[in-house]
């Protein structure tokens, strides 16, 4: 009788559950869906931190690609060796003269919107060394992207993560959620020094929820039988 009743009481709390999808999205890293790159550049904050320019940048030239499932993520390489970009200049040992923000994302326009987002995965390994860090995030833009709310989490050792934001039902916004990765730029042959991070997706937590309440069906079933 105390397990009979205890599996009412959870099946009781199931119409709560189940409504939850219809105001809440699960996202996660994803190999088969379009990502989108784009680089902000800054002068070195030893030298002011001055914003330089902005713009959309293929995925590769930020070092940001899958391999099968797992998405690493690599300090930005610039093959130009004038000192605007490497101090003195361009080579083997050089400094990275600037601070790449390279954004690498998805952005759906009205499906997410006037939802709570849940964006979660898994670092399977974080080889960054100072300064370089990965943010993860999901920002909420205005339809002309004017302004943003936004939810972020800096990345660390291997383990699972996951953040949330109650995106704005207004028409036209953009949602957007993916990493962003912070670090001076690298001369190509001492990249691999600088280290990077690995990202994999998990399951949605729609998903495993469904697959609880199967097999709380499958429990009721047995037991009445």
């Amino acid at each position: 009788m105390k397990m009979k009743a205890s599996l009412l009481a959870t099946l009781a709390a199931l119409p709560l559950a189940v409504a939850l999808p219809a105001t809440a999205a699960s996202v996660t890293v994803d190999s088969a869906t379009g990502w989108l790159g784009y680089m902000n550049v800054f002068n070195l904050p030893s030298a002011g931190h001055a914003f330089q320019f902005s713009s959309g940048w293929g995925t590769a030239d930020l070092n940001a690609s899958f391999s099968g499932p797992v998405l690493t993520l690599s300090p930005n390489t610039i093959g130009d060796p004038n000192p605007y970009w490497y101090t003195p200049s361009g080579g083997p040992g050089s400094t990275g003269n600037k601070e790449m923000n390279a954004s690498f994302y998805r952005e759906e326009t009205g499906p997410l919107s006037g939802q709570t987002v849940i964006f979660s995965a898994s670092v399977i390994a974080n080889t960054f060394v100072i300064p370089y860090t990965t943010t993860a995030f999901i920002k909420d833009f205005a339809p002309d992207y004017s302004s943003f709310n936004q939810s972020t989490i800096v990345l660390g050792g291997p383990g699972d993560f996951s953040i949330s934001l109650a995106t704005d039902p207004g028409a036209g916004r953009h949602v957007q959620y993916g990493f962003e990765t912070i670090g001076p730029n690298v001369w190509v042959t001492d990249a691999a020094a600088k280290g990077n991070i690995q990202i994999v997706g998990i399951p949605e937590a729609s998903g495993a929820f469904l697959t609880g309440l199967g097999l709380t069906g499958l429990l009721l079933t047995r037991r009445r039988r």
